[in-house]
């Protein structure tokens, strides 16, 4: 991280975008996001779902590099992106991989 972007997360400016989820926490992130344990079948489904909400939340117009500084993801969504080519060109996300 260099100095421009500590002192943007250091005013409130400028976060980190923490998109990852377990297993474990997806059902419980996907009821935030209004989608109830009923709606879906099996973890496939599951992943199904939480990967269209990260879709939809890194093609948004708000998701870019004014104030986004990098994004952790989860492995399987970085492997859906590019299988699916929907990386976002016009921001670099930096992640980890588990």
């Amino acid at each position: 991280m260099n100095n421009a972007q500590l002192l943007k997360i250091s005013t409130g400016q400028g976060f980190i975008a923490a998109l990852d989820q377990s297993g474990g926490s997806t059902p419980k992130a996907l009821k935030h996001y209004g989608v109830e344990e009923s709606e879906y079948d099996n973890s496939a489904d599951m992943y199904d779902l939480i990967h269209e909400m990260r879709t939809r939340i890194i093609k948004s117009n708000a998701f870019s590099s004014g104030r986004i500084l990098g994004a952790i993801l989860f492995e399987n969504t970085i492997q859906n992106w590019f299988t699916n080519a929907l990386y976002k060109t016009s921001i670099i996300l930096s992640y980890a991989i588990r």
